[in-house]
């Protein structure tokens, strides 16, 4: 792997870099499944008469009963007449008719295939039954359609593993307006210093702009979840940053696996400076490159640690261009993470 230089990689980030590609390998895992409950199956109080006996609370299916909550939904992806919106769980169809007002085509991906029914005939004979196309299947064991917008009161338990396949889909649309569960949600908006900013946090807004545009309470949904809601709206960063995704990612795994400790205790581990030596040393055999004699793993870790102040400094302090940095000064010591 050749080396880059803290300026180059910085400089790369900034700039529009045309054919930036990131791993596909990595998509729908960089975090395993959240276990929380979905609401589904869209919005407005007509949704309970659609879903009738199909209601399965086994399943975690909530609807949203608040048209206001709905339409807000919408009006948050400020859609055009043009825009062609990818919908996760549209359940019933009460968020689904709301986008079909605005937007060219809606393209619904619905696992469950009852739900998938039941839409079919919602819209059945109605003004805007060309424009919807369903999808059956699990929306994270297929490939995307192209879109321009991504609508979705998201199943809760794939949050992490949708949000990455959507942050890593090519081409890149223009926003994604995204119901979570309350907690992920503040997880992906928090900043430096908060008590929720960690990996997610990092990784997400390297990648987009993020932001929280709205608070669900459980009320709004029949019968209420366990847990409050939120919505945040993400914006891809185009071109994204040319940023080889596992290299990143196994960085800062290791800098917030102590989330508190300081970025020398986390690195310092013995599986953790195992690691780094195996991979070292692949990384010679690779490139023919001469193992120093005496060659000392830690210390070499330490040492790019201390030479940019950030030995005594805690990951959860650490803005992007802190660990843009890091990055780049542990590949011009030959210092590799996958």
């Amino acid at each position: 792997m050749p080396k880059i230089t803290t300026q180059q990689l910085r400089k790369r980030t900034q700039e529009s870099a045309a054919g930036a590609t990131i791993k596909p390998k990595t998509i729908g895992s960089p975090y395993e499944k959240t276990k929380q409950q979905k609401p589904a199956g869209g919005s407005g109080a007509e949704g309970s008469r659609h879903f009738g006996p199909m209601f399965n609370k086994d399943l975690g299916q909530h609807i949203l009963i608040n048209p206001l909550v709905s339409q807000s939904i919408v009006d948050k992806a400020r859609l055009k007449q043009t825009d062609v919106v990818l919908e996760v769980g549209p359940g019933t169809g009460n968020l689904t008719v709301k986008i079909l007002e605005q937007a060219k085509k809606v393209i619904a991906c619905e696992a469950d295939a009852r739900l998938a029914a039941e839409l079919t005939k919602r819209v059945q004979g109605g003004p805007h039954q060309h424009k919807l196309e369903i999808l059956h299947g699990d929306v994270m064991k297929r490939d995307l359609p192209f879109f321009d917008v991504c609508i979705s009161n998201t199943p809760y338990q794939i949050s992490s593993p949708l949000t990455f396949k959507l942050l890593f889909h090519r081409p890149t649309f223009r926003c994604a307006v995204l119901m979570f569960q309350r907690e992920f949600a503040l997880r992906l908006v928090a900043r430096p210093g908060d008590s929720l900013y960690n990996r997610l946090s990092v990784n997400c807004q390297l990648y987009s702009k993020v932001s929280l545009v709205m608070n669900v309470g459980k009320n709004n949904f029949k019968p209420p979840p366990n847990v409050e809601s939120s919505v945040v709206k993400i914006e891809p960063l185009d071109p994204p940053p040319p940023i080889d995704f596992e290299e990143w990612d196994g960085m800062l795994r290791i800098a917030f696996s102590r989330r508190n400790k300081t970025l020398a205790a986390s690195f310092k581990s013995t599986a953790t400076m195992q690691m780094l030596e195996s991979n070292y040393k692949t990384f010679c055999a690779s490139n023919e490159v001469m193992m120093e004699e005496g060659f000392d793993i830690k210390q070499r870790v330490l040492g790019v640690l201390d030479k940019l102040g950030f030995a005594e400094t805690r990951a959860s302090k650490m803005d992007i261009d802190d660990f843009l940095k890091l990055l780049a000064a542990f590949h011009d010591a030959d210092i590799h993470f996958c």
